[in-house]
């Protein structure tokens, strides 16, 4: 029989988890988990990056205008280029998961 996989943990566990291990209370942690996640967005638009370090980078990216197809009629359609936002991870990161 297949094992089952585990969930994914949800915001709350997370909060839980740091909370315990780093001798904080849970409003603290949320809040700085916050302010963490408020950083990469700021600094990501500012700058194009931002490096996690043991974790990855966050890089923005362009694609360019291309033609593709609607998948119901068939129709050609045009795609315009955009920004998109990427992770890489962490060559670190990959060994110890993976």
């Amino acid at each position: 029989m297949a094992k089952a996989a585990a969930k994914p943990m949800t915001k709350k566990e997370i909060i839980d988890v740091l909370a315990e291990k780093n001798g904080l209370n849970k409003k603290q942690t949320e809040e700085f988990i916050a302010s963490y996640n408020d950083l990469i967005y700021k600094q990501t638009k500012k700058t194009k990056e931002f490096v996690m370090p043991g974790l990855g980078k966050w890089v923005t990216g362009k694609t360019k205008a291309r033609k593709g197809r609607n998948p119901a009629t068939g129709a050609e359609i045009k795609i315009p280029a955009k920004t998109v936002l990427k992770f890489r991870v962490a060559k670190a990161a990959k060994d110890s998961i993976l």
